[in-house]
């Protein structure tokens, strides 16, 4: 790897708060039936993951504190868990919806997800965690209103649009997994697609007849975009055509409020911006996700492409898409843009104090620990992932059923805090948190890609970012005052 090697630094807070639900608080109710559709987002007919018939799912809309009940009936031929993806589980992760917590939903069952938005506000996304079926759909959006009493950091916008981002293939979910199980790499996307709809047709390449979607404005209004990367594996630049996009929000952290012509968006991120349509609508606009670190003229046509239309529009979008970074060997552009984005410390929340009055960077660290992964390896005579030399090997009985009831034997508590040199292994290695400590983490990336880490009902302070291998010395550039609280971070 030498100098491609690259490293994120970021401190996971794992203080387990116990919080009060007021009985006053309001409860929201949906009813989802799970099944399958038939659609061709990319021309191509296949079986894709829709809810009540809807593919991308219902919008699950909420206000602090509020909770939410959704029964999941599952009509798939496959076992089945529902996540909400950047929501904190705060002593309540047996609502999750991981297999490390909840039992699948059998095939034919139902079962109702109770849980409470406690002390949060932003945007989130939803999907299907379990068998690979994420690259079937099953997702939808997630959003936590503030209450009314706290203040937002930005005038109301007119109008709040909720914009799916991710690569697709028209290969089945279940011809894609077992790629997978056989060690083998999915190869190139077939697309990309907006809201579960394909490319707008740009120029020749793009087939006739696909359906794209236009999401239709009001001149000189603002905008609030909420903007996620359900995909599978790529990461998305992504850009609207003479547009400025006001960063906001990501995944309930507001941020300090700066414009960005593009934006990098890693798989399960997500981010808010405000647009206000400022131009004089000679045409129609492209809205614009593509794929980044790759070889542009073999991946040109995966493209996501869909269309801003003014209602005073005197026209089609006509002429090239609006240009991407071009940086396929050197990372420094898309590294120096996720350092730009920090928190908003001045701007309250989900409460009246400022997120900046929780002061992280005078916390005491109780654990740290340095998780090396690398390109795949043999282990067992399968291509597999690992950290620290393990691949995880997911238990029978969920670790939180064998933990609840000290089940012997499920797994081991024995992860190791650094990288070891040993033969790679398949484990049920978990790592043993304090309750209440506050951890360090270091994610040391070694293989060619770009990873996502996402950790699952908490959020956590990125407060570092860098090439080449950590140090101990390392620590002397973090940054310990605004560093944005998220729940998946980029790892280059």
């Amino acid at each position: 790897m030498g100098e491609y090697r690259r490293l994120l630094l970021l401190v996971g807070v794992l203080v387990v708060l116990v919080g009060e639900a007021y009985c006053g608080d309001p409860f929201v109710f949906y009813d989802w039936n799970v099944s399958y559709i038939d659609a061709a987002p990319l021309g191509v007919k296949q079986q894709v993951i829709a809810i009540n018939g809807q593919f991308p799912g219902p919008l699950v809309n909420l206000t602090t504190n509020w909770h939410a009940v959704v029964n999941v009936l599952n009509n798939l031929d496959e076992p089945l868990l529902m996540t909400w993806n950047g929501l904190q589980h705060r002593r309540n992760s047996w609502q999750d919806g991981v297999s490390g917590t909840n039992c699948p939903i059998p095939a034919g069952w139902n079962w109702t997800y109770n849980f409470q938005a406690k002390d949060q506000i932003g945007s989130f996304f939803y999907f299907p965690p379990l068998h690979f079926q994420r690259a079937a759909g099953g997702f939808g959006g997630v959003i936590v209103n503030n209450r009314p009493v706290i203040p937002v950091p930005f005038g109301t916008p007119v109008g709040d649009i909720t914009i799916f981002i991710g690569d697709w293939y028209t290969r089945s979910h279940k011809d894609l997994r077992a790629a997978l199980d056989a060690g083998k790499d999915l190869g190139m996307p077939d697309g990309v697609l907006f809201n579960g709809k394909g490319p707008y047709r740009y120029n020749n390449s793009v087939p006739a007849g696909i359906e794209y979607e236009t999401f239709n404005v009001q001149p000189g209004k603002t905008y609030r975009m909420r903007v996620h990367n359900v995909g599978i594996s790529t990461s998305l630049n992504f850009r609207i055509q003479n547009h400025n996009l006001l960063l906001a929000e990501t995944e309930g952290s507001y941020t300090s409020q700066q414009n960005y012509t593009n934006l990098d968006i890693h798989v399960g991120q997500s981010y808010s911006f405000l647009v206000t349509m400022d131009q004089n609508a000679s045409s129609d606009y492209y809205m614009v996700a593509s794929a980044r670190f790759v070889n542009t003229t073999i991946w040109s046509n995966v493209t996501g492409v869909a269309i801003l239309h003014y209602s005073n529009s005197k026209g089609k979008a006509k002429g090239p898409l609006p240009d991407g970074p071009d940086d396929y060997y050197d990372k420094y552009f898309s590294m120096n843009q996720a350092r730009s984005i920090r928190w908003n410390v001045s701007a309250g929340a989900a409460r009246p104090n400022p997120q900046g009055s929780f002061k992280y960077g005078q916390i005491n660290v109780t654990q740290v620990f340095v998780l090396k992964n690398k390109p795949p390896e043999l282990v067992n005579g399968k291509r597999r992932c690992t950290l620290n030399g393990i691949s995880y090997q997911a238990p029978a009985t969920p670790l939180k059923l064998a933990d609840r009831f000290n089940l012997a034997g499920v797994f081991k508590l024995d992860f190791p805090e650094r990288p070891m040199n040993r033969t790679p292994k398949l484990d049920t290695s978990v790592i043993n948190g304090t309750y209440r400590g506050f951890m360090e983490i270091i994610l040391q990336n070694n293989d060619t890609t770009v990873q996502s880490y996402h950790m699952d009902g908490y959020a956590f302070f990125v407060v570092g970012m860098d090439f080449g291998d950590w140090t101990e010395d390392s620590r002397g550039t973090y940054n310990k005052w605004d560093g944005v609280a998220r729940s998946t971070a980029q790892q280059f």
